[in-house]
Parts: C-alpha cells; sequence; structure tokens
C-alpha cells in the first residue's frame, strides 16, 4: 500500500509539473517575457525582491521536483538574453554547483535540464552562473547572472523514532493522566513546504492501559489503580504518521517497554492462624524453637516485615527476632524451661510491616497476628543441686572426722531416682576432706591448718544411680577459722649494737612482733622481761603498747675487752584466748664509737692489732706468698719439660745439634707400619722409653721382700741388697739400653746407603767445594775433597 501511495503521489506531482510548464510556455509566447541576462539587477538570494530591466524580467531562482523518475531530463527553465536575434551568434554557458554534470544548458536556446534525480535531503538547492557570449570570438556579451535552482520536497521520507525501544517505569496505582514518557520521531522531508513533516502520534497496542499525546508523544497512564502484583510490565506500540495523519502520509513506529514500580499496598498476611512448636526441657537459652512467615506480595523495602510477641504466657521465656534474609520470624529460647513446672505456653505474634505509604494507610492496618503454641518436651536431666554454691566453716585443727557441711542435690525428673555424691579429687590432691556417698556430708580427714591454708576449695559430683552418666557438680568453699595456736616472735633476727660509751638510759633498738595466727589471736602483744632478770643490771625493756617494745642502757662503761656480746631473752605475749608467748633472745654487740656515736668497730681484737698489721692486710701478705709459691712450681714444671729430648726435630731447626742416625728401614718391602720407637728401644713396647741424658726422675720401687737393712747389719750384706737393686733396676745409671735392629729389608735395589765404601767406590762426584764451608766441615774436605791427592800419592 505505501508503494501505491508513493507512485501515485509522483504521478499527481508530474502532472502539476507539466502544466505549470506549459503555463510557462504559454506566458511566455502571449507576453514575450523572459529571462534575460542584460540590464541593471542585483544579484539576490531566495526571497530577493525582483528589479525590472528595460529589457524584460529579470529571474534568478527556479524550482525542480525531486525524485523525478522519468525518462527524459526535467526542464528546469529557460534563458534568453534581449540581444540574441536568433540568428545563432549568441552561445549561453552555465557554470556552479552541478553544471555539466547534473545541470545542463543547451548553448542556443538557454534551456536548462536536469539529468540526473535529486534528493532535497541530500542538498536542498544549488547556485549557478548564466552567461551569454559570442560564439564565435567566446566575447562576453553581458556580465555574468547568478540564479539559485532550488530542489521541490515530496513527501519521500517516513517519520523516525529516536529509539527502536523504550523502557519506562511508573509506580503502580497511580492517578490517571500520570505522565511515564515522552517518544520523539522525526521527519527529513522540509518542514516549511506542505505536510510531509507534519507528524501525528497514535497508540497501535497498549490500550485501554496507556494513552498518547498525538501532538508531544507524552505516553500517560488510562487507567487507575494498576496493580503490579497483578501485571508487573506492560508492551506499549506508539506509531508517527507524517502529512498531519491524513491518508497518504507514512509512518514509523517503536516499541515501549513500561514496568509498573512497587508501593506498600499490601499488609503482610500469615498463611495460617496457629502455628505448632515444640522444644525440649534441656535447650538452652539461644536455641531456635521454631519460624513464622508472613506474606506480603510486596518487594523491596514495602515488602519488609517485622515480628513481634505482643501477648501470651510465654513472654517472658521465649523471643522472636526477624530474619530480614528469609523474612522469617524466628522463636527462640529465652530462658530455661521446666518440664515438670509447666509443659506447654501460647505466643501471641504480630507481623508489621517496616515502611507504610502515607497515600495508603486508608488501605488498613499493615500487620497481621498469629498463635504460636509451644509444647515442651521432657528430657533426661542431670541432678540439681538446692544451691548453686556452697560455703562452709571448720576450725583448724579439729579432729578427723569433724563434720564440715552437707551438700543435697535432687533429680528434677518425674522418676527422682536416687544420688550419690563424691568429691572431685583433682580439687581435693592431698584429701583432707571426705564425703558421704549417699546423704552428702562432708568430713575432714586430717587436721587443717589455717596457717598453712586458709581456703579449701572442692567440688563436688552428684550423679544419678541408674544413670551414671548424668551429673552435675557445684563448688564448696570451705573455710579454715582461726584458733590460738602460734605464739607470737620477733619480727626479724634483730641484733643490737651499743657503744662502750653509751650514756644511761639511752635507747638503742625498737623491736616488734610476727603472729601468724588471725588478728584475733595475734595483736596487741605484749612486751616484757622474764621475771629472773626483771632487773638486769645492763638493759631495761619498755612496751610501747603499739606492738612495739624499746630496749634501753642501764648504766654506762661497756668495754669490749671484758665483754663483748651480751644476749637478753625477752618474753612476747598475743591477745589470744588463751593468750600464747614465747620468749625471744636479743643480741647485743658492744662496739667502739665515736663522740657522734658512730659505730667503729665491734670486734674485741680491735686493741690488740692497733700495734701491728691488720686482719686486710695479713690475707694481702698470705695470698701474695701463695701466687708465689705457684709460679715457682710452674716454672719448675717447664723446666723439667724442656730437659726432655725432642724424637723428631722440625726441618726448619737449623740449629747445631747431634742427630744419631742409627735406625735402618726395611726397605721397598718392609710395607707393614711400625713403631719407629720399637726400633729405638725393644722397651717401647711395653709403653716405657727410657730417657738417656737425664737420670729419671722417680724412684725405683723395691720388689716385695726387699726391706732396707737396717744399721745393724752386716756392710757386705748392705752392698750385695744395693747391688741386687741396681741390676734389677733398668732406670739405675749408665742408663745404657739395647737397640734392636731386626727390621732389615731383604733384595733393596736401591743398595746400601752407608758411606763406609764410599772412599773405595769411583765416583764422578767433585768435593772440592767443601774446602770452602770452612773449619766445621774440614773433616768431611779431608776425606773427600783431596781425591786427587790421595791418587797420586798411591
Amino acid at each position: 500500500p505505501k508503494m501505491k501511495e508513493d507512485t501515485c503521489l509522483q504521478a499527481a506531482l508530474l502532472c502539476m509539473g507539466m502544466l505549470w510548464y506549459s503555463h510557462a510556455v504559454a506566458a511566455e509566447h502571449v507576453g514575450h517575457a523572459r529571462p534575460s541576462l542584460h540590464g541593471h539587477h542585483e544579484k539576490g538570494k531566495e526571497g530577493q525582491v525582483l528589479h525590472r530591466s528595460k529589457r524584460g524580467w529579470v529571474w534568478n531562482q527556479f524550482f525542480v521536483i525531486e525524485e523525478y523518475t522519468g525518462p527524459d531530463p526535467v526542464l528546469v527553465g529557460r534563458l534568453h538574453s534581449d540581444i540574441d536575434s536568433g540568428d545563432g551568434n549568441i552561445k549561453y554557458i552555465l557554470s556552479g554547483e552541478g553544471a555539466g554534470i547534473i545541470f545542463v544548458i543547451d548553448d542556443k536556446s538557454g534551456n536548462i535540464h536536469a539529468t540526473k534525480t535529486l534528493d532535497r535531503e541530500e542538498r536542498a538547492q544549488y547556485t549557478l552562473t548564466a552567461q551569454a557570449v559570442d560564439r564565435n570570438t567566446n566575447r562576453p556579451l553581458e556580465p555574468p547572472s547568478e540564479f539559485i535552482v532550488k530542489v521541490q520536497d515530496i513527501n519521500d521520507n517516513p517519520p523516525e523514532f529516536l529509539h527502536e525501544n523504550y523502557h519506562a517505569n511508573v509506580p503502580e496505582r497511580s492517578n490517571v493522566g500520570t505522565s511515564v514518557i515522552q517518544v520523539t520521531a522525526s521527519d527529513a522531508d522540509d518542514p516549511t513546504y506542505g505536510n510531509s513533516a507534519k507528524l501525528v502520534y497514535s497508540i497501535l497496542e497498549g490500550q485501554p492501559y496507556f494513552s498518547v499525546e498525538a501532538q508531544t508523544g507524552i505516553i500517560r497512564t488510562a487507567l487507575p489503580n494498576m496493580d503490579r502484583e497483578a501485571k508487573e510490565e506492560y508492551h506499549v506500540v506508539i506509531q508517527a504518521k507524517d502529512m498531519g495523519g491524513h491518508m497518504g502520509g507514512l509512518s514509523g513506529t517503536t516499541k515501549v517497554t513500561i514496568t509498573l514500580t512497587d508501593v506498600n499496598d499490601n499488609p503482610p498476611k500469615f498463611p495460617q492462624s496457629v502455628y505448632q512448636m515444640s522444644v525440649s526441657e534441656a535447650a538452652v537459652p539461644g536455641e531456635e524453637v521454631g519460624r513464622v512467615k508472613a506474606k506480603d506480595p510486596d518487594i523491596g523495602e514495602n515488602g519488609l516485615v517485622a515480628y513481634s510477641i505482643i501477648d501470651g504466657d510465654g513472654v517472658d521465656m521465649f523471643e522472636i527476632t526477624t530474619d530480614y534474609e528469609t523474612q522469617e520470624g524466628v522463636v527462640k529460647l529465652k530462658k530455661l524451661l521446666d518440664f515438670e513446672t509447666k509443659k506447654s505456653y501460647s505466643l501471641k505474634v504480630e507481623a508489621a510491616n517496616v515502611h507504610i505509604d502515607p497515600k495508603f494507610i486508608s488501605n488498613g492496618p499493615f500487620k497481621d497476628t498469629v498463635t504460636v503454641k509451644i509444647s515442651v518436651e521432657d528430657a533426661d536431666e542431670p541432678p540439681v543441686f538446692l544451691k548453686p554454691s556452697y560455703i562452709f566453716e571448720v576450725q583448724e585443727n579439729a579432729a578427723s572426722g569433724t563434720v564440715v557441711g552437707k551438700v543435697h542435690a535432687k533429680d528434677p525428673d518425674a522418676a527422682n531416682s536416687a544420688i550419690r555424691y563424691s568429691i572431685d579429687r583433682h580439687t581435693d590432691l592431698e584429701r583432707y576432706f571426705t564425703i558421704n556417698a549417699e546423704d552428702g556430708n562432708i568430713k575432714t580427714v586430717k587436721a587443717l591448718d589455717r596457717e598453712e591454708i586458709p581456703w579449701h576449695n572442692i567440688s563436688i559430683f552428684a550423679v544419678e544411680v541408674h544413670k551414671q552418666h548424668q551429673e552435675a557438680k557445684v563448688p564448696v568453699a570451705i573455710k579454715v577459722t582461726d584458733v590460738n595456736d602460734n605464739a607470737p616472735k620477733f619480727a626479724a633476727a634483730y641484733e643490737a649494737f651499743v657503744c662502750e660509751n653509751a650514756r644511761s638510759n639511752q635507747q638503742f633498738i625498737t623491736i616488734t612482733a610476727d603472729d601468724k595466727d588471725d588478728s584475733a589471736n595475734g595483736p596487741r602483744f605484749i612486751f616484757s622481761l622474764p621475771p629472773e632478770i626483771i632487773h638486769n643490771p645492763n638493759f631495761t625493756l619498755r612496751d610501747n603498747r603499739d606492738n612495739t617494745a624499746s630496749v634501753f642502757v642501764r648504766r654506762e662503761g661497756f668495754s669490749r675487752q671484758k665483754q663483748d656480746l651480751y644476749l637478753l631473752p625477752i618474753v612476747i605475749s598475743d591477745g589470744g584466748l588463751p593468750p600464747l608467748s614465747s620468749t625471744n633472745t636479743l643480741t647485743i654487740r658492744v662496739c667502739g664509737c665515736d663522740g657522734n656515736g658512730s659505730l667503729l668497730s665491734c670486734n674485741a681484737e680491735a686493741y690488740v692489732l692497733n700495734a701491728g698489721l691488720s686482719t686486710g692486710a695479713l690475707i694481702a701478705i698470705l695470698a701474695c706468698i701463695v701466687i708465689l709459691l705457684v709460679i715457682v712450681v710452674l716454672f719448675v714444671t717447664l723446666k723439667r719439660q724442656k730437659k726432655e729430648p725432642l724424637i723428631v726435630f722440625e726441618e726448619e731447626d737449623v740449629r747445631e745439634n747431634i742427630i744419631t742416625y742409627d735406625d735402618e728401614g726395611g726397605g721397598e718391602e718392609d710395607t707393614e707400619a711400625f713403631d719407629i720407637a720399637t726400633l729405638q728401644n725393644p722397651d717401647g713396647i711395653n709403653g716405657f722409653i727410657p730417657r738417656k741424658d737425664i737420670k729419671p726422675e722417680y724412684q725405683y720401687m723395691p720388689r716385695p721382700g726387699l726391706r732396707p737393712a737396717p744399721n745393724s747389719v752386716d756392710v757386705d750384706d748392705f752392698i750385695n741388697t744395693r747391688i741386687q737393686e741396681a741390676d734389677n733396676d733398668p732406670t739405675a745409671p749408665p742408663y745404657d739400653s739395647i737397640q734392636i735392629y731386626g727390621y732389615e729389608g731383604r733384595g733393596s735395589v736401591a743398595g746400601s746407603l752407608s758411606s763406609l765404601e764410599s772412599a773405595t767406590t769411583d765416583s764422578d762426584l767433585d768435593y772440592d767445594y767443601l774446602q770452602n764451608w770452612g773449619p766445621r766441615f774440614k773433616k768431611l774436605a779431608d776425606l773427600y775433597g783431596s781425591k786427587d791427592t790421595f791418587d797420586d800419592d798411591s
């Protein structure tokens, strides 16, 4: 249908063009009016006022219809000069935009034709220049004249929307006429010529929910109370049509997806009126009992629900929280349950929206209630003590078997099983206590000492007789009360000093006491001297009545030479019932003091040593003597070590030493390892190598049976005895030893290394250089360096 409309439109426009052309030709023949290229006129643009010349009309604008598809070129217009007499001497030339390509001119008649199809949407007008010249000389006969060719629009472009698909949102239950979105289309045709670009919008799909404004393209709601929960998404098709929407106009469409957004227009609703739950009495607080859920078709924050317990006999025993991920109410245990006390509970739970929209408050209360019934299940519970903890008291030193206290537990179950008690021995390692397994009486096993352990903290187990795995534990604190069983003593090991020149009644020390017993059996302390020395001639004691006592000098004139130490017994009593006392001895030393009472010396020998050396000086002298003795011993030891001969000499030692070469090796066949000390001395086999250069430093122990002869024996017997001892003593002078050469090799290819045969052996060696070695080698020079002389003599 669209192609047919375009064809009809083009045919109509073609007819109109032909009529216009016929009219123009008739006017030219009748009125002799023609375009003039000569005369005074201005070059103007579109809409410029034309000035009439003396020789004709001046045209500067032509029109041509776009999209012409006929077989012949379209006649745009005709140019004619007044000086053109028709003899063919004038030549018309066309230049400018599209000249020669789109627009051609007949150089004789001046007719302008369009040779190609024009599209106004590509180019709306062309500017051309015409000129008349002499055909023979090409001399311009008139000035060039500029004119415009405008492409006349036809409706050949349908409207187009900016987007192929639109997406929009609008709240549900919006009022009628609520703006949703505006869609816009554009038409490429000329909006100033006819109705080709005049658009009208209409809705093709989406009625009766939405409507569109014909002139603006604004889409609005058309129905009230559209419910998102019923239908959330709508698809709308909008059409834009040109030609003012009349028949024959071109059109374009677009799709609009409209989504209803949620508002809180639905209250939460429980799907059932009663929930049944159960929980064991052994459950601990915080444990989940069950869940409830109220359904709210709204989404997001509009669907948020908060749960609370508003009534019921289990308000104190249970609580409810909201799980915002699942939108459920979680019922939890708040306190411990007891099946034997109460077997069921009832709760009234409310679910309410968190966010309420005031626009829809009239829709009713946005909350709902439900009843939750919870039954308590019986569980096998452990025994329960009547108290969470126990505190008992017992006197220290109480006899074994003394009752400390009693604990009691019971089985909370309906069976009420018998209970057995025991002490956790990890809390009573010393086994001070025992408990009666049946009645729970705690007794002492041994005497307790408060001063050692004032509190005992033990744990008692209670188990059911027939169910040993069910047990309970309770802490028991036992306080050991004090009895007066410790006498007071000096608070420290006091040692007093009194000056020889001390004045009478001069205080020289203050003492105090300490009592291990509790304060009730301790202070106040009473200090006194024993009755037998109450009239002590040297010292007196005064009780200060503040748990301290002061000691005074009774007389003057103490002397260290006569007595430098005094022992003063002091009796200390406590305030307990009955009171206890002890006698403590105060040590008092007599010391020498200066005039200000400062101590100088407390030793009795001080007067004796004044003329001689002090103790420090004597100690220093003794230390020096010991150091000297140590130095002497070290020197002697080193001296003895230096006397021992060196068996192996260092290669670098070039001092004059006499080295004995009295050992021969076993030759090449002697491949067995051997001890050089064995070759030197057979006694070395036993690890004993006698020294040959010094006398042995140890004495030979005589053999058993030999005794030194007394002075009364005969001299001959004495000498024989000494000779026998010397013969049997390998260390006795002359310290000789037997050297063994029992490792001589056999078949040595090296021959003898002895120099004894060197004098008789022919040799090519020249030993004359020995003469230059000095007197030390004179003997060798005589033996080896005079070979020629010896031969001459012979």
